[in-house]
């Protein structure tokens, strides 16, 4: 009996000959999907020796291959951030434990200077095969995903068999998804929501899943029209692309029925361009690594602008204050999460693990709350909140006035240590093509709404930010 597997095959039987993970290069329908993966199995076993193997692989249907590989092998997948720096990459293969790595042409030199044994994505290695899913459990680790978080240390979190399934059912409960969605997906498989959300739950539930190795707008609008994608998800930062191309139109994304957002707060001013070109609704939602990871998500038939929505079926989220006592309804307070979707626990990080799980609950590190009808709001990050003058600022508030500026595209807000006042709000700002405006307008504009202390002491124009591999920023390197 194999928890996850088994169901793949039930639906492998169903949908046998229906289009199952597409991709520029490489469209299989659901029996040559499973094939392909029995046949990458029988080569993993083969070369590797260690219970973790790992995949460094762009978004793509072969990815997606290697992934269900792995279970068929028996092992457990490790996908890997083809972004990462030789040495960050090397910390974690040492963390993993591995000694072989599924990868393609282009990522072959980085895998070769790991000294690890690679095996290559190609018509040579996709070829089909023939083997019985083996035993497993629901606790076992079906997944470890780094993710370095606040910290910059990587960790590994173990997702398990029951942590991978109950979130995928509990999306498709959730958001009422059939078998005949279309999904594209453009974030990165190594990514907890391109790998959950965007790969293991279409594969399961038998609808067809579109992969694009990178986001190009281009693509992304094209796949959509031509593919009739009706499940699309991206950040807040793409949206905003897409929002302003020029060759899109309603008919572009007219059969899109859910258009989710998430990774980063969604400034108001990108959902409503996006609504007014296109007539869709962009639906923000929450989830973390370490919850495996949807917690939250509006949907068209139960909607709260500003709000990550309800929780999904069988998890719950409370807000508590420092003492760790639940707070009132639309009182702000460290998000902990409790259910099913819960980490094990970070490989071989017992401490970190004590100190985010504790009492049956995940401590999440946000802040927000949950109003008197269940939809939660995001108001905040404690590690990025400030200190201002003995008050709390969270930067996201301040992020959401500059982008309400007719002349910005994007601002991140950090603390500057501030000798008198403790911390003082500073401000990165990106400008759109052809408009302009200055620090003192923009401070100006912010002004007008919001406290004193609020304000940014500094705003500092750039062309680009540091950003993660979904293109979130990364706020712990503008602090540097």
């Amino acid at each position: 009996m194999h928890p996850l597997l088994d169901e793949f095959e039930k639906t492998c039987a169903e949908r046998m000959d229906q289009p199952a993970a597409c991709d520029p290069s490489l469209a299989l329908d659901f029996k040559s999907f499973r094939a392909v993966a029995c046949g990458l199995a029988a080569q993993i076993e083969s070369q590797s020796e260690q219970p973790r193997v790992g995949i460094l692989a762009p978004t793509s249907s072969a990815c997606a291959a290697a992934i269900f590989a792995c279970w068929y092998a028996g092992k457990t997948p490790v996908p890997l951030n083809f972004l990462l720096a030789p040495e960050e990459l090397a910390k974690i293969v040492r963390d993993a434990g591995l000694d072989l790595i599924v990868t393609i042409e282009r990522f072959a030199p980085a895998v070769e200077k790991t000294g690890l044994k690679l095996l290559q994505l190609s018509a040579r290695s996709l070829i089909p095969g023939r083997r019985a899913a083996p035993e497993a459990a629901f606790e076992d680790v079906a997944v470890l995903l780094y993710t370095s978080g606040t910290s910059g240390d990587p960790k590994g979190v173990c997702l398990t068999f029951r942590n991978l399934l109950e979130n995928a059912h509990a999306c498709i409960q959730h958001a009422r998804i059939s078998p005949e969605q279309v999904f594209l997906s453009v974030l990165p498989q190594f990514h907890s929501f391109g790998f959950t959300v965007m790969t293991v739950a279409p594969l399961l539930l038998g609808a067809t899943g579109h992969y694009l190795p990178r986001f190009s707008p281009v693509a992304v609008a094209s796949t959509i029209a031509e593919k009739g994608v009706s499940v699309f998800i991206a950040i807040p930062s793409m949206y905003a692309v897409l929002a302003n191309m020029k060759k899109a139109d309603r008919d572009t994304y007219a059969s899109i029925t859910l258009a989710v957002c998430g990774g980063e707060p969604l400034p108001p001013r990108v959902a409503a361009a996006f609504f007014e070109r296109f007539g869709v609704q962009l639906l923000e939602g929450y989830g973390l690594t370490e919850t495996s990871p949807v917690v939250s998500l509006n949907t068209p038939w139960a909607f709260r602008a500003g709000s990550v929505g309800m929780t999904l079926p069988g998890i719950e989220i409370t807000a508590v204050d420092e003492s760790g006592a639940t707070l009132p309804a639309g009182k702000d307070g460290e998000l902990l999460i409790r259910g099913h979707c819960v980490m094990q626990g970070y490989h071989n990080k017992p401490d970190a693990t004590a100190a985010m799980l504790r009492d049956g609950a995940l401590w999440t590190g946000d802040i927000g709350h949950v109003d008197a009808d269940g939809f939660v709001f995001i108001t905040g990050r404690a590690k990025d909140m400030m200190i201002v003058g003995g008050e709390n600022v969270y930067p996201v508030e301040i992020e959401n006035v500059l982008m309400e500026h007719a002349a910005v595209a994007e601002a991140a807000v950090v603390g500057m240590t501030d000798e008198v006042r403790g911390e003082l709000p500073l401000a990165f700002v990106i400008l759109k093509q052809d408009l302009t405006t200055d620090e003192t307008e923009l401070r100006n504009f912010c002004r007008a709404r919001l406290a004193g202390f609020k304000v940014p002491r500094e705003i500092r124009f750039a062309k680009d930010l540091p950003r993660g591999p979904t293109g979130k920023i990364l706020k712990r390197a503008l602090k540097g």
